[in-house]
């Protein structure tokens, strides 16, 4: 290991490897550091292209850390190195990319501006078509210049594509901007930015009791049209899905300013809704550097096992070989609390999964009575 910290173009005397957040002056020495090292061990007595140190984003690199004086938990990254080499075949390209982003990130810091993932692929797929052909090679790219700096994503100037809203109870004010009543916003709700700056410069206020965390945006919108925060004093959040940054990264914020309001989650009786759970909970180990500036502690509402009497046994779909694949995932890392693994093993069991949209069965208007019934039994784990 300690070869392993010499050949590091930074120190890594660190127990726990986290991403900064820095200004963009900070950033741009990092990088500077990182090309003089490089030049230095090409210029000296016995020439050699440094090797890249990068903080392996693999399970077997992975922690959990439990909180002590909360119950929030969250992913982290130990001293693990994986290396980017310019010798090695499998390696070649991917040194290079590392190279080609950081000189593309030290760019958009010099002029001050933001781009998105998706406007940097384009870029680079310009300027450097033989090394950049897909958009996972650049997202994979801003983790390893992430890894290498130890600095946050949008401290490199790339801001985050949110796709998530926001409905219900919540007030919220942006510098020197008008008040914005998320529960005025209609079935769409308030459209949550990707300037994380912005986001963490948000007023809110709130009379709300609970935060209901939606995987599906149709079912955000049944709720936020049926109103359904005024029945049960709360706020929606949605990403549509896998959850983006600047959604997981609000409802973060949220958790921060509302500390005592229990924040539940409402995903589909399947392995990709668990995992969907479980990123919100405890981040991800892709972004293993940041993952506890995302976590928060979100409790699973449904739907779950005892729910399924509910549904119409019509409405089970078979489990695909994608979800299997999901679920081994979920069972060989640590993350997975005892009554988590029951509910996957399951799924796992039965060979179906069920979605929240089989409730309709009892009329539209059933998804609220379910949602306030279970809260009234405290019945989330």
């Amino acid at each position: 290991m300690g070869e392993v910290y010499k050949s590091s173009i930074f120190f890594t005397d660190q127990h726990l490897c986290y991403a900064d957040i820095l200004p963009p002056s900070q950033v741009r020495a990092r990088m500077e550091v990182a090309v003089l090292n490089f030049l230095r061990n090409l210029n000296s007595p016995s020439p050699a292209i440094s090797d890249l140190a990068l903080i392996t984003r693999r399970t077997s690199n992975s922690r959990v850390s439990l909180g002590l004086m909360s119950e929030i938990s969250w992913i982290f990254l130990s001293h693990s190195f994986c290396k980017r080499s310019l010798m090695r075949e499998n390696t070649a390209k991917a040194f290079i990319r590392v190279w080609k982003v950081m000189e593309m990130c030290y760019k958009i810091l010099v002029e001050e501006k933001r781009v998105t993932q998706r406007e940097l692929f384009y870029k680079l797929l310009c300027d450097s078509p033989d090394y950049f052909t897909s958009q996972l090679q650049v997202n994979r790219t801003i983790q390893d210049v992430v890894a290498l700096l130890r600095c946050s994503r949008y401290s490199l100037g790339i801001m985050a594509s949110s796709r998530g809203a926001v409905a219900g109870r919540l007030l919220l004010q942006e510098p020197d901007q008008e008040v914005v009543d998320c529960s005025a916003c209609g079935s769409s709700g308030y459209t949550i930015s990707g300037d994380l700056n912005l986001l963490e410069k948000l007023i809110m206020k709130t009379d709300a009791r609970y935060i209901f965390v939606v995987e599906k945006h149709a079912i955000f919108q049944r709720l936020a049209e049926d109103c359904v925060f005024n029945q049960i004093p709360s706020i929606l959040v949605t990403a549509k899905g896998y959850p983006d940054i600047a959604t997981r990264f609000l409802l973060h914020r949220m958790s921060r300013a509302f500390p005592d309001m229990p924040i539940l989650g409402i995903v589909d009786w399947n392995p990709a809704g668990l995992s969907i759970l479980c990123t919100f909970k405890y981040g991800s180990i892709g972004m293993g550097l940041e993952a506890y500036r995302y976590a928060c502690n979100v409790k699973w509402l449904g739907l779950r096992k005892d729910d399924l009497q509910l549904i119409p046994e019509e409405s089970f779909i078979p489990l695909k070989p994608r979800d299997l694949q999901i679920a081994k995932s979920l069972v060989s890392s640590e993350i997975l609390q005892d009554n988590y693994k029951e509910e996957l093993e399951a799924m796992v069991q039965s060979g179906h999964r069920a979605e929240i949209e089989a409730l309709y069965f009892h009329g539209y208007d059933f998804l609220a009575k379910y949602l306030a019934n279970k809260i009234v039994q405290t019945h989330y784990i």
